[in-house]
C-alpha cells in the first residue's frame, strides 16, 4: 500500500509540474533573470505550494502515524549549516544553469529529450559520488 500511495502522490506531483508549465526550462530561467525579462509564474507556483503544505504540515506535526498507518518521520534538523548552504548552492547553480531541477527532470524523461536525458544521467552520477563521499566521511 504505501508503495501505491507513493506512485499516486508522484504522479500527482509530476502532474502538477506539467500543468503549471514549470517543467519548462525557458519558464524557469525567466524567473531567475531579475536584470531581464523576469517571468514570475513559479513565485506563484512555489506560493500554492506552500499554501496546501503548511496546513498538511500543521495537521502532520499532531500525528504520530500516516494515513496508512506508517509512522510519521518529520524533519527535525533545525541548525543552518556548511553543509546545507553549500548544497543550497550547489543545486541553485545547477537549477539556474540548465533550469530544470530533479522533480521536472524525471517528468521530463518521457520526452526522451537529449538534453533532459544528460542532466538526469548527470543527476544521478552526482548522487553517486555524494553517496560515496558518505561513507569515507567520518562520523
Amino acid at each position: 500500500m504505501p508503495l501505491l500511495i507513493s506512485l499516486l502522490a508522484g504522479l500527482v506531483f509530476g502532474l502538477g509540474l506539467i500543468i503549471s508549465g514549470m517543467t519548462d526550462p525557458a519558464r524557469v530561467l525567466g524567473f531567475l533573470d531579475l536584470a531581464g525579462r523576469w517571468n514570475p509564474s513559479l513565485a506563484f507556483v512555489m506560493g500554492g505550494a506552500i499554501a496546501v503544505a503548511l496546513p498538511a504540515f500543521a495537521i502532520a506535526a499532531r500525528r504520530q502515524r500516516t494515513l496508512s498507518g506508517a509512522p510519521l518521520q518529520l524533519p527535525t534538523a533545525t541548525r543552518i549549516d556548511r553543509r546545507l548552504v553549500s548544497g543550497a548552492l550547489a543545486f541553485g547553480a545547477g537549477w539556474g544553469l540548465a533550469g530544470l531541477c530533479p522533480g521536472p527532470a524525471l517528468a521530463l524523461l518521457v520526452t526522451g529529450n537529449a538534453k533532459v536525458l544528460l542532466f538526469v544521467a548527470a543527476m544521478l552520477v552526482g548522487m553517486g559520488c555524494f553517496e560515496v563521499v558518505e561513507r569515507w566521511r567520518p562520523s
